[in-house]
């Protein structure tokens, strides 16, 4: 049978069907044959051999049929399996609490339960199997239910959903309107597949937010708890320049009212008025803060400082969060500003020092390096005039031979006496300039009687103007004033004796000329003047103008010693002079209330007549044995009762012991072994009450002034003149004279 006149594909019973119409043909044509050589029977064998084959074809197709039967009931049973899984799925999906979805390998929609897409019920019909992934994501970001976030449109959206598709697992949560959150879980599945899980986290959101609000009304009190506790006011504002936190401390730095502080009030608003009057420090203006403020780009931190007024200042850093809000804090830093104007004052003062001390180091090192000139001339000058004079004395010493007549003694001993005095002049000046320029000069300045020095310098040298033929006219005065007695007679002293010395014919004025609140002490002379060159030269040390006068007639040291001493004592000294005509020295002196001179005058006003010193008894103290002797022999050549001791210990013996009351007592303050002789006076006082009593020392210590002058004692500074010893002894004599002995 050809192959052709059957389809394999066919099912069995359609086989069947067509093999019985081809056998009912077949034997339709073997009857209905004529051929009668035979033909007819090979017809036949034919159609017996078919029918055998179609009988057996049908036994096959029958069996196949079985198969197939038994097929299709296994089909039939495993579509009925399939169905009821599927159910099965169906329910459990449907009772799965979140929105379900499946998508297969080629992004088609599989299956979804009637959650899925429940928050967005415009779109929630149109999620049916087949849709593809894209088409899902397109109409979710077009639902009217879904709440975009700020600045986003459904296409950007959508386009970042797609970018989070690739991933193979995704976690992220969704806004929907009506503060609901849907939490979108989406999972690849092993064959490519995508699962996507709905979940509604509303609740646990809305828990959440409180909690986060909790935790930051907890933030927020314990941030503004320590605002409130830095030193610094500190503001806080949102990307909007509002104010959004702040502390009390910077009201107050500030002087803002706090009616102006409240939530969401703008900067410029807030600080409306705050520079005027300030000023910004590092370049910084109100421009280039507002600009900072106000700019949208991103801000570097910004720092600078407000100056209000003279005494405050205010330290200024502002920074940017990161919401694009900041903070701007302020700090007093006026102490530390203070403090640093301070330093720098310090140091410009101590510069101003440093310079005015080098300057002074520099005058001090001129000065230093001309007393070491001056000292070199001192020394030299100081060897010629002091040798000179004692050269002659000792000349004059050698020339007395046994047999001279006295008067030629007298002579020769008279000319030895004022080569000598030349020699104390001079040492006396070599000590006041020593003194002096050595910086140790002690100065006591109490209330001085002028008057009283003048009288006695005019007595003193009263008798050397007459000598020279020229008057001395002290103009009497009872101005007090303030200095140092000592040196203000030794300044007095010298320019009398200047003026006398190159005075040649006239007369010298000496005064003392009233002021406002000072007096001016006035020398006048008549002498030749000084040229105004030579006004500076004659206060150096050894400057005479006179250069041909002999050392008797002066070194040149005394208006050096005026100078320097008026120098110390604050006295400011001034010089008028006209050649040929004469010169006044003038020297300013304070005024001092006046003190109870009286005695003082009484005891140094010399007496009217002049008594002798027969019998007067004086007790000499005096360590040194050649100068107690020619003490002694001065004072007996005077007929004076001389008790020579030489310490303390023998002195008071002859009180104690020998009960010997003296009328006058001569001590040296320095005795040995430590002794003082003011310690003496003041023992001796104790036992036999006040005593006319003197000290002699080389020492011009203001110590040993006082001393002097609070007990009532004469101080005569070595080398004593005779003179100045006699005079002493004749105010002594006044009280009343003893007789030597008991």
């Amino acid at each position: 049978m050809p192959a052709s006149l059957l389809n394999p594909n066919d099912s069995a019973e359609r086989q069947i069907e067509k093999l019985v119409k081809i056998n009912g043909a077949l034997m339709r044509r073997v009857e209905q044959a004529t051929d009668v050589s035979g033909a007819a029977y090979a017809q036949f064998e034919r159609a017996a051999l078919l029918e055998e084959e179609v009988r057996n074809r049908t036994r096959d197709l029958e069996h196949a049929l079985d198969l197939l039967n038994e097929s299709n009931a296994r089909l039939a049973e495993a579509n009925r399996a399939t169905e009821e899984a599927r159910s099965n799925l169906a329910n459990a999906i449907e009772t799965v609490q979140e929105g379900f979805a499946l998508f297969d390998p080629d992004e088609h929609l599989v299956m979804c339960n009637s959650r899925f897409g429940l928050h967005m019920p415009d779109i929630r019909d149109r999620f049916r199997p087949g849709i593809t992934f894209r088409q899902y994501v397109d109409l979710v970001s077009g639902s009217q239910y879904l709440s975009l976030p700020e600045n986003m449109n459904p296409a950007d959206w959508a386009a970042r959903r797609m970018k989070r598709h690739q991933d193979d697992h995704v976690i992220f949560n969704v806004r929907m309107v009506g503060s609901r959150w849907v939490q979108v879980s989406e999972h690849r599945t092993p064959d490519g597949g995508t699962v996507i899980l709905q979940t509604d986290v509303s609740d646990i959101m809305r828990l959440e937010r409180q909690e986060r609000e909790r935790m930051l009304d907890d933030q927020a009190r314990l941030v503004r708890a320590t605002l409130e506790h830095l030193d610094q006011g500190v503001c806080i504002f949102d990307n909007q320049a509002r104010l959004a936190g702040w502390n009390q401390r910077v009201g107050a730095m500030l002087s803002i009212p706090a009616r102006k502080f409240s939530m969401g009030t703008r900067f410029f608003t807030l600080f409306e008025g705050f520079a005027q009057g300030s000023s910004y420090s590092s370049g910084i203006t109100e421009s280039d803060i507002r600009d900072w403020i106000t700019t949208s780009d991103s801000r570097p931190p910004i720092s600078f400082e407000i100056q209000q007024g003279q005494n405050k200042t205010l330290a200024v850093h502002a920074q940017e969060m990161p919401d694009k809000g900041f903070v701007i804090s302020f700090t007093d830093v006026s102490a530390e500003r203070a403090a640093v104007r301070a330093i720098q004052q310090a140091n410009e003062l101590l510069e101003a020092r440093v310079a005015e001390r080098t300057l002074e180091l520099a005058d001090a090192l001129t000065e230093a390096e001309r007393a070491n000139a001056s000292k070199s001339r001192f020394v030299a000058a100081a060897s010629h005039d002091l040798l000179q004079p004692l050269s002659a004395a000792k000349l004059y010493m050698a020339s007395i031979e046994p047999g001279q007549d006295a008067e030629r003694l007298h002579q020769i001993a008279e000319k030895a006496r004022r080569s000598l005095d030349s020699v104390e002049t001079i040492l006396e000046a070599l000590l006041d300039i020593s003194m002096l320029d050595s910086g140790k000069a002690e100065v006591h300045r109490a209330p001085v009687p002028l008057g009283v020095i003048l009288t006695q310098l005019a007595e003193e040298l009263g008798p050397t103007a007459r000598a020279k033929g020229l008057e001395l006219k002290v103009v009497a005065t009872s101005a007090i004033v303030l200095s140092d007695a000592t040196y203000l007679r030794r300044i007095a002293q010298n320019l009398i004796g200047n003026a006398i010395r190159y005075t040649r014919t006239g007369k010298i004025v000496v005064g003392a000329r009233r002021r406002s609140k000072s007096v001016r002490l006035e020398v006048w002379d008549t002498g030749p003047g000084i040229h105004p060159e030579q006004r500076d030269v004659i206060f150096r040390e050894f400057q005479r103008l006179e250069t041909a006068a002999s050392a008797a007639e002066g070194m040149g040291l005394g208006l050096a010693i005026v100078e320097r001493a008026c120098a110390l004592l604050g006295h400011p000294l001034d010089l008028v002079s006209s050649v040929n005509r004469g010169s006044g020295f003038l020297v300013e002196l304070a005024l001092a209330p006046a003190p109870d001179f009286t005695a003082l005058s009484r005891r140094r006003t010399p007496p009217d007549t002049t008594p002798g010193l027969d019998g007067l008894i004086v007790l000499l103290v005096e360590n040194d044995a050649e100068l107690r002797n020619a003490l002694t022999i001065a004072l007996e050549n005077w007929d004076v009762c001389v008790l020579p001791t030489s310490d303390a210990t023998e002195a008071l013996e002859l009180i104690r012991d020998e009960g010997i009351h003296p009328d006058a007592i001569i001590a040296d303050l320095q005795l040995d072994k430590g002794e003082l002789g003011t310690d003496l006076l003041s023992d001796i006082r104790a036992h036999l009450g006040p005593v006319p009593s003197c000290i002699i020392t080389a020492s011009r210590s203001p110590a040993v002034i006082d001393t002097c002058v609070r007990h009532g004692w004469q101080l005569f500074h070595k080398p004593v003149a005779l003179d100045t010893l006699r005079n002493f002894l004749t105010t002594a004599a006044r009280t009343g004279a003893g007789t030597c002995g008991h």
